[in-house]
């Protein structure tokens, strides 16, 4: 499970909405829809999904974490009177592939499309597994409030239903991709956020669909490699895409991926030198200052961005499942 402790630490002043509403969708283009992920208070995220519709049916990139986010997915097939007949997840964090189950339920006919990246977090040792066990030897805590609670219920039920997340189509290179009749292009960067990312390119809405290469208000490096993570950012500008669908955030026009891919470039200098983890900090947050909306997307930029200084800093520049390292 990946672990967020600014965001939990800033959440728990916060009141936490009991029965948070599914996302609805908004209209990208002709045929594609962004249904928006959330950060929630005393919960972990859940990233964007994209739907696109497809001649044979639609197609889920990315299914969230919660039952809410993936009962907006499922809505949204309803309305369109349509089968989700392939779900591709851009990666395995389980804010973006948890919802793999509920959707497949429903939808027994749609195919998981994603990387084997997976199937090493969920082998002995892997990050997933070691999470699990962690939160089973942890004792209970009597202060823990009902929402931690059943945050770390949907977890372990998560993992305990782990064949849901895992490929029946592994993608393990770039190149064409055909989802419900619809032509991709797709590509795959080693060691970019995880072991494998996969993201979409669509040349009839010039949509690219990536994922956690792109986070807001800042970047997550729980699982990542930082250098292979700008090579994909880079891959991804060199795409003539018009829009960015991030994995957290709103979408970006051209000039906003450049200035968060300018931006990533200019924080890990920054972590590599001897500057303080608080003046990195203010960096990052004037840097991509105009990709965020209020002064509490600014604190919390700020604050993701000092813990990661120190977090990168302590071991030795990526995180210690990047394999590059």
């Amino acid at each position: 499970m990946r672990t967020f402790p600014l965001l939990i630490a800033l959440a728990l002043a916060q009141a936490a909405p009991s029965q948070p509403a599914p996302p609805t969708a908004r209209e990208l283009a002709e045929d594609t829809y962004l249904l928006p992920g959330a950060m929630l208070p005393e919960r972990g995220p859940d990233g964007n999904t994209v739907m696109v519709v497809g001649p044979s049916g639609l197609i889920a990139i990315d299914t969230g974490r919660h039952p809410w986010h993936s009962d907006g997915i499922l809505a949204f097939a309803q309305g369109k009177r349509l089968p989700v007949a392939a779900i591709v997840n851009t990666h395995w964090h389980l804010d973006h592939s948890s919802g793999n189950g509920r959707v497949k339920a429903a939808h027994p006919g749609a195919k998981v499309y994603t990387t084997r990246a997976v199937e090493r977090a969920l082998a002995p040792g892997g990050f997933l597994v070691r999470n699990l066990a962690a939160a089973r030897e942890r004792p209970p805590d009597p202060k823990a409030s009902a929402t931690r609670q059943e945050e770390t219920a949907l977890f372990v039920a998560t993992m305990e239903n782990a064949d849901g997340l895992r490929p029946d189509v592994r993608v393990e290179q770039s190149g064409p991709l055909t989802l419900a009749g619809r032509r991709f292009s797709a590509r795959v960067a080693a060691d970019a956020v995880t072991d494998a990312d996969l993201w979409l390119y669509d040349e009839q809405s010039r949509i690219a669909v990536i994922g956690d290469l792109v986070t807001l208000p800042a970047p997550f490096f729980e699982t990542a490699c930082p250098r292979r993570w700008q090579d994909a950012l880079d891959q991804v500008w060199a795409t003539p895409f018009n829009l960015a669908v991030p994995g957290h955030g709103a979408p970006m026009s051209r000039e906003e991926f450049n200035a968060y891919r300018r931006a990533f470039g200019a924080f890990r200098a920054c972590v590599g030198s001897d500057t303080t983890a608080t003046a990195c900090a203010a960096g990052w947050t004037k840097d991509v200052g105009p990709l965020l909306g209020t002064d509490a997307d600014r604190r919390q930029a700020s604050d993701y961005a000092a813990y990661y200084v120190d977090f990168l800093r302590k071991n030795g520049g990526a995180s210690p499942d990047c394999r590059e390292k």
